[in-house]
């Protein structure tokens, strides 16, 4: 029983720990990346469809991405989708592709976007002690109803508490590698 709600609870904190990498992979950096476009979606015929979805995506310099549709009929509704996304980016239609050029980030853009990154972090580690706290009241309850004995809680809740820290450090730890590079010029 406490393996089970220890396990369920490290899986969601793996969760929560890999939707804070994709959320950190939306912010942008120096460099151009196709997994800033994950978030976004383009109207294709009357329905919502992600952008990997409708196109493919390259990079041939490092602040350039090419996008080119698999339907030259969505290209449109694309570009669309991109100069509505929070990018701040206005794609260039030469017909078959669209040529997305990313600035140089300024000193003031490049603050910004370490608050971006600090609230998604602190954001993660919410959910992950979220996480904690329903799992310690699974243990608290299971105490409760006589399951397991008192002795058997208390060694779980400090490996809970290891879980904890270690899926909060990893946080941390990417944090401090975007923060790295957003400073990165």
């Amino acid at each position: 029983m406490i393996n089970q709600v220890l396990s369920e609870a490290d899986d969601k904190m793996g969760k929560s720990v890999e939707a804070t990498r994709e959320e950190f992979a939306a912010i942008r950096a120096g460099r151009a990346h196709p997994s800033m476009f994950n978030r976004i979606t383009a109207d294709y015929y009357g329905t919502p469809t992600p952008l990997q979805q409708l196109a493919s995506f390259t990079s041939p310099e490092p602040r350039i991405i090419m996008i080119a549709p698999f339907d030259m009929g969505a290209i449109s509704a694309i570009e669309k989708a991109i100069r509505d996304s929070d990018l701040g980016i206005n794609p260039a239609n030469d017909g078959k592709v669209l040529r997305c050029v990313f600035p140089e980030l300024t000193e003031e853009r490049r603050k910004e976007f370490i608050k971006v990154a600090k609230g998604k972090a602190e954001d993660g580690r919410v959910s992950v002690r979220n996480v904690r706290r329903t799992a310690k009241q699974a243990l608290e309850k299971l105490e409760k109803d006589g399951e397991v004995g008192k002795d058997d809680v208390t060694g779980a809740e400090k490996r809970l508490d290891g879980m904890t820290k270690k899926h909060t450090d990893a946080i941390d730890e990417m944090l401090k590698n975007k923060e790295a590079e957003l400073l990165e010029v």
